[in-house]
């Protein structure tokens, strides 16, 4: 998953960075709304973890902003604030868990794998495409019932393609989700190129299906039109 932890206190923020990495996820973060913001104008994530009470404005504004923008990212809300008036209010404008702080790093993810699971799944640990199923917790990819040895990047990679199947995913976005930040220090997109042409070779030798296509300009779209 790509994840942005919002969260002003430097000790929490770093022990969640670690945590969550740990998974190999995509992990950026901000101590603040404003940048906060900035991130979410120019990268798209899976989940965000908001604390609300932040330095420069509160965490209820960023909820605003995605709901104003249409955004699909998957958020909990990180607070030491236990009102009931502040889970109503980040509930009702689109949070989808609260967590009070102190919490366990453990519930904290298990919590985000089953929001994540039921965003994309429908509640299911498979998301299925045709012969292909990947499954979300254990990280496997089976083609007409055999397994399908990826890469971290390749999984991923598949796992964006399959969420978003049927749409046009620009290279652009497509970088920046698996990369985050670091997609700032490549000049072209060749190491991109390179995991799209390993991951098509490897799904090829098990099916007669190529559901990669190039869109001419732009990027890729997963499909069996």
């Amino acid at each position: 998953m790509k994840i942005l932890v919002v969260e002003d206190e430097q000790g929490l923020r770093e022990n969640m960075l670690s945590y969550l990495n740990e998974d190999n996820n995509v992990c950026e973060s901000s101590s603040d709304l404003n940048g906060a913001l900035a991130k979410l104008a120019c990268y798209q994530y899976d989940f965000i973890l908001l604390d609300i009470g932040l330095p420069d404005g509160e965490g209820f504004e960023l909820l605003n902003y995605l709901r104003t923008e249409r955004r699909n990212e998957a958020v909990i809300i990180i607070s030491a604030r236990n009102s009931l008036d502040d889970r109503l209010k980040g509930l009702n404008i689109g949070a989808d868990d609260y967590m009070v702080k102190p919490f366990h790093l453990a519930e904290l993810k298990a919590r985000m794998v089953a929001i994540y699971r039921r965003k994309l799944a429908k509640g299911n640990n498979n998301l299925v495409f045709n012969e292909i199923v990947l499954n979300l917790i254990e990280r496997t990819v089976t083609v007409n019932g055999s397994h399908v040895i990826l890469t971290r990047k390749e999984f991923d990679m598949l796992l964006y393609f399959m969420a978003n199947k049927g749409k046009v995913v620009a290279k652009t976005a497509l970088a920046e989700h698996l990369w985050g930040d670091e997609i700032d220090v490549h000049d072209n997109f060749d190491f991109l190129y390179s995991h799209i042409k390993n991951l098509r070779k490897k799904l090829l030798e098990l099916t007669a299906n190529d559901y990669l296509h190039s869109v001419y300009g732009i990027g890729y779209k997963f499909t069996d039109a």
